[in-house]
């Protein structure tokens, strides 16, 4: 069973890097060249560690997901034609399924949970941003019914910018 907890404590960095790493090398193998040793690094996540946005979810005590939830974003995310553009929202940032537990829905039910704790605190939509060239990223947020409202363009390419009301 899939448990959701925010990490306060810096002592789950190695662990939490560990998955992204791991996600990185399974990316790169299926010429997926989102993430790198650049981006998101041990820094990055350390402070999102610190500023109290990392979130992980759990099967039998090993992280299967992480992410982050943040009202900040990127100067790009202006180029967005956003369909609720006075609407309280929250983004997604780097959400990251642990390669051994891929392909068993953790990734929806994250986004489940995410649009769950969001609205419950009152949030009216959702924005995240997906590289053009993840074919898995785009189907997931396809299906689970986040719009294309612009593009970004971030030193690895383009990223489409996403949005759901909720």
């Amino acid at each position: 069973m899939l448990t959701f907890s925010k990490i306060t404590d810096l002592a789950c960095l190695d662990e939490i890097f560990a998955v992204y790493s791991a996600a990185i090398a399974a990316m790169e193998d299926g010429e997926i060249f989102q993430w790198d040793d650049v981006y998101p690094d041990k820094e990055i996540l350390a402070e999102d560690i610190a500023k109290n946005q990392m979130f992980v979810g759990l099967i039998d005590n090993h992280i299967a997901v992480c992410f982050v939830l943040s009202e900040e974003c990127d100067s790009q995310y202006q180029n967005g034609k956003w369909t609720y553009p006075d609407a309280k929202f929250n983004v997604i940032h780097r959400l990251c399924v642990n390669p051994k537990f891929q392909k068993k829905g953790i990734a929806m039910q994250t986004l489940e949970f995410i649009e769950n704790l969001c609205k419950s605190d009152g949030y009216e939509t959702i924005r995240i941003d997906c590289f053009t060239e993840n074919p898995h990223a785009k189907k997931l947020y396809d299906k689970a019914g986040y719009i294309v409202t612009g593009y970004a363009n971030w030193r690895k390419g383009k990223f489409e910018l996403r949005e759901k009301k909720l």
